[in-house]
């Protein structure tokens, strides 16, 4: 069967009331994406008969496979084993086996059994079981019409060990599927829809077994290509070529693939032209320098940074000139221009970068409203400033304007290396 879809199913209450975290259902959708099968939906049912039967029955209706973590405990208000004997109509039974590696597991830990743990070894008699190298809960592989089930521990550790070691390479045995390879493109400086209408000529020309997401956040833009075929090598080479013909279109917006981020591309850039980067930062707060500072290596082109967030420190540690603040404001032009030439000039380095504006959620004018940032950067030969018109969240407006920042250095470094080279 090509493409095989899976359905995730989380039991426990535990979930649904936000005491814990489900990181299970990412790290197996991430473990199934490598081996071709592609997960359709993640439910997270609570302990309940009713809910859990149910969830049973559309899943089984839904997908191919349907992997089930939790509820597998030797307590009362553990359902999975009883209620998928009863979606399977079939008993449970002691199974030997089990009994026999959960007995062992006691006496590793040097621990007697008890009887409620014994109970543990009993299985749906339709079931085959699953062992459970680092824990006292079996897991259980049931399959009915073609269709299959699996259910494992909560307990993470558990779980990937058992996905790891029996149940991918079952699955893999059970279904002949497709392969699927993944590559993101990264792109800032332009919205989804401007993008979307940039490369909208490329998108319709990709190929058939090549299919296109948008995974927009803020300032960014990702693309998400994902090619489903037999020849893992053939995927990789018609993705690479298909990347090759988007540069055509948005070239000027992708900054880096995958695990790329904008603060290493930047400290990259930095570091291979042996350029040394200050920041003057007023209402980011040193936003900015902890993501640049937050690269390994960051020490080689970062220098320093002020953050003179009153005017006084503008004008006495920074030097802006009491009259540019008099005649302007903190939030302008004029005064981001000489910020950045002065931090240049202060830290001794190659470029400097500065910011000032009105964060939020207070201190807006009706000529200057929330959400007005402006930025600047200086290289000893040129010196350029950009006007924000964010939003009226502080925290959204620091981020927008540090990835706002970046985008700057990025566009302002690749022209200039281009001339020079």
């Amino acid at each position: 069967m090509a493409n095989a879809k899976a359905e995730l199913l989380t039991i426990g209450d535990e979930i649904l009331y936000g005491q814990i975290n489900d990181t299970n259902s990412q790290w197996m959708s991430q473990e199934l994406d490598k081996v071709g099968i592609r997960v359709i939906r993640k439910t997270t049912v609570g302990d309940n008969r009713s809910d859990m039967l149910q969830a049973f029955e559309e899943a089984e209706n839904r997908a191919d496979i349907i992997l089930i973590t939790g509820g597998l405990g030797p307590t009362n208000d553990d359902l999975t084993k009883p209620l998928l004997a009863e979606h399977f109509d079939c008993g449970l039974k002691m199974n030997l086996e089990a009994l026999e590696e959960v007995r062992e597991f006691f006496r590793s830990k040097g621990k007697e059994i008890t009887p409620i743990n014994e109970k543990q070894a009993e299985l749906p008699i339709c079931a085959e079981k699953v062992s459970n190298t680092l824990g006292t809960a079996p897991g259980m592989w049931l399959e009915r019409n073609g269709k299959v089930f699996v259910s494992m521990p909560g307990v993470p550790h558990e779980m990937k060990k058992m996905m790891l070691d029996t149940v991918i390479p079952k699955l893999q045995k059970f279904y002949k599927t497709d392969m699927i390879f993944h590559k993101v493109i990264k792109t800032i400086g332009i919205g989804e829809s401007w993008l979307a209408d940039e490369i909208r000529e490329w998108e319709k020309a990709l190929p058939e077994h090549i299919k296109l997401a948008y995974l927009p956040s803020l300032g960014q833009v990702k693309l998400r290509l994902t090619a489903i075929g037999g020849d893992m090598n053939q995927l990789k080479a018609d993705v690479e070529e298909q990347i090759e013909i988007l540069h055509n279109y948005a070239g000027k917006y992708i900054y880096g693939y995958d695990k790329d981020e904008i603060q290493s591309v930047v400290g990259q850039m930095l570091k291979e032209h042996n350029l040394k980067v200050a920041f003057a930062e007023s209402c980011t707060g040193g936003y900015v320098s902890h993501l640049i500072t937050s690269i390994p290596g960051s020490s080689s082109y970062y220098q320093g940074t002020i953050i003179p967030y009153h005017n006084e420190l503008k004008a006495n540690v920074l030097g802006v000139k009491e009259e540019t603040l008099k005649a302007h404001g903190a939030v302008s032009e004029e005064t981001v221009i000489e910020m950045s030439n002065n931090v240049r000039k202060l830290f001794n380095a190659d470029i400097g970068i500065a910011i000032s504006g009105i964060a939020g959620p207070d201190g807006g004018t009706p000529e200057k409203p929330v959400g007005t940032v402006w930025i600047a950067y200086a290289d000893g030969e040129q010196t350029k400033a950009r006007m924000l018109q964010l939003w009226k969240d502080r925290e959204v407006n620091i981020k927008a304007t540090a990835i706002a920042v970046m985008n700057l250095i990025r566009i302002t470094l690749s022209k200039s290396i281009e001339i020079k080279n």
